[in-house]
């Protein structure tokens, strides 16, 4: 590899524009169905096991009120939706037009290494001017998406939905479908905003805690423990307010490319089911979704069948994907809601019975705050016992509790631990320069909904509501089982894992046709979206039998949890965050298997 400085497919760019852009598009039943857009042709394309041809190139683009330019698949952005078949073999021929190579990861789909479409690793990338086939066969069935995996094309536009229809009769009913794909833009350059949060990690943080705030805390808690409360967070050099790096301060959210203000509306006619396909292609958004007034019946995630959940609201992160279906009533409106997780902003777009039909937008939620649950913290000499997983900060008396108490409290708790897969033993990652923070007592958090959602008063979803429909191939046992903790650095803004950034690890080596567990431990104060290219692995969620199957996971701060798969396909394959500017500042591994 001829860079090591950076993750593979994420190669820095020059100091160009990036920017915004409208369209919109919808995956039916019937076929493609894309709105006009301002700036770009519609990219007509649906396939069912043909060949399909796409061409990246700049586009025009708008969504502010500035003109930009995007990376565009087929002149749109999102790019045109694939629908093929199950037991089709799809063959893409993918063109280049850009001045930078580019490539396509197929995200979610089991492929032979070489198709996968991270440069670096079993692929080199799409040089300008030339054109690439991608060709291998499409076993599985559901809700995926594609996206690049160079550079900073993917913030700038270059994601699409593909939908794949399964072979046998589907396990529910349905009168129509439609994507709903949630993104993030900026009409900055990508790469200025990771200069900004390497000089200062909550630089996008605008909703930190001032004076007026530390007042109203002072009025509802006291004074004493409104200044244990800052004093503490002030100490670890944390705010209980970072809850996402890059904020509505410079983001717009889209759904199928537009903004909130143009209100993207998918029709309906009364007394139909329709199947809501949704795709988080944002590059750093953690989304919650809902639909007031309308119950959301959650039957696929990740593009697998689950035994059906109705819930109110479900939280996404970046590269999952969720299908869920609804049952609107009457000659009505419904609003398609979808808030990022700081609650700076949010996405919107319209179910509708007639032409015209607006429903009311609902108001962002109060902003959440950090818990001691996130912090990972424990009972100390001196505390009294508490329930830490509903403790907040400003609810605990820290006065007896200094930093060496944490640390060394941290170090007691963790230094049996087993070393993790690189040999290192998490205790002994203290002081690390790219480790600002190690859990003390990292716990199973697959009952809670997350931060800003458990105890909202609504129905959510949780991963330990996600069973299959189908019980889970048998498999061989377990063979080996290895440790990965996320870890980072705010004040560096480097992320990694085991305390190493991309650069400073070597690959993870395993034995073809093993049974390998991989346990992730969240050392952050940030969720994590883990993706683990070319296998499909059973998240571990005490539903044994039919645990749900994903490839993608957000690991809470604080958290510990677990997943299985065989690897049953050769290659070189990437596993990292899904944040593309965690990834790209660290938090990437490579693994062979062979």
């Amino acid at each position: 590899m001829s860079d090591k400085r950076k993750p593979p497919g994420r190669r820095q760019l020059g100091r160009r524009r990036f920017v915004q852009g409208l369209a919109a598009l919808s995956c039916s039943t019937s076929g493609l169905v894309r709105a006009a857009s301002q700036s770009a042709t519609a990219g007509q394309l649906e396939s069912v096991g043909e060949s399909v041809s796409l061409t990246i190139a700049p586009m025009a683009f708008n969504v502010t009120g500035q003109p930009r330019i995007a990376s565009a698949a087929n002149a749109s952005v999102p790019g045109p939706c694939l629908r093929l078949r199950e037991g089709s073999v799809l063959t893409a021929r993918v063109t280049n037009r850009l001045t930078e190579a580019t490539s396509i990861h197929w995200h979610g789909i089991r492929l032979p290494s070489n198709q996968d479409g991270v440069p670096g690793l079993s692929f080199g990338g799409i040089a300008p001017g030339t054109t690439f086939t991608y060709q291998f066969p499409i076993n599985q069935s559901g809700t995926y998406w594609y996206h690049s995996h160079s550079g900073m094309q993917e913030q700038t536009g270059l994601y699409g939905p593909l939908i794949i229809v399964p072979s046998d009769t589907e396990p529910y009913r349905y009168d129509r479908e439609y994507v709903v794909m949630l993104s993030d833009w900026t009409d900055e350059d990508p790469m200025a905003v990771l200069s900004n949060l390497k000089q200062q990690g909550d630089y996008y943080d605008y909703q930190r805690r001032t004076l007026g705030s530390f007042v109203r805390d002072v009025e509802r808690l006291g004074l004493r423990a409104a200044s244990t409360d800052r004093g503490m967070w002030g100490r670890m050099r944390m705010s209980p307010t970072d809850l996402m790096d890059v904020t509505g301060a410079t983001y717009t959210f889209l759904i199928n490319g537009q903004p909130p203000a143009a209100n993207w509306t998918a029709p309906f006619n009364k007394g139909e089911r329709i199947r809501l396909r949704f795709i988080n292609a944002a590059s750093m958004t953690t989304f919650d979704v809902r639909i007031p007034g309308l119950s959301l019946t959650v039957v696929a995630a990740d593009g697998a069948d689950i035994e059906p959940v109705e819930v109110e609201e479900f939280r996404m992160g970046v590269a999952e994907t969720y299908d869920v279906i609804v049952e609107p009533e009457g000659d009505t409106a419904y609003t398609i809601f979808a808030q990022a997780l700081d609650r700076s902003g949010y996405a919107r777009a319209t179910l509708a019975s007639y032409a015209g039909a607006v429903a009311a937008v609902p108001a962002l939620d109060a902003r959440p705050l950090r818990s001691m649950a996130d912090m990972g913290m424990q009972r100390n000499a001196g505390m009294p016992e508490m329930d830490m997983s509903k403790m907040d900060m400003s609810e605990m008396d820290m006065s007896k509790m200094s930093m060496l108490d944490m640390a060394a409290t941290t170090q007691s708790s963790i230094s049996s631990a087993v070393p993790n897969a690189d040999g290192v033993n998490p205790a002994r990652m203290h002081g690390l320069p790219d480790v600002d923070h190690v859990a003390t007592q990292p716990v199973n958090r697959l009952g809670e909904a997350g931060t800003g959602l458990d105890g909202n008063g609504r129905r959510v979803l949780r991963y330990s509501d996600l069973c299959s429909l189908w019980p889970n191939k048998e498999e061989p046992t377990v063979e080996r089982e290895l440790e990965f903790r996320l870890t980072g650095n705010m004040q560096r803004w480097i992320w990694g894992f085991d305390g190493k950034k991309f650069s400073e690890a070597g690959p993870i080596h395993l034995r073809l046709g093993e049974r390998v567990r991989f346990v992730l431990v969240n050392d952050t104060m940030m969720e994590h979206p883990i993706h683990l290219h070319g296998f499909l692995f059973a998240l571990e969620n005490g539903h044994e039998g039919k645990l749900p199957i994903k490839h993608t996971v957000i690991v809470k701060p604080n958290e510990r949890l677990s997943f299985v798969f065989t690897a049953d396909t050769p290659g070189s394959w990437a596993f990292h965050c899904h944040l593309m500017l965690h990834m790209d500042a660290g938090m990437f591994r490579t693994v062979v298997v062979a």
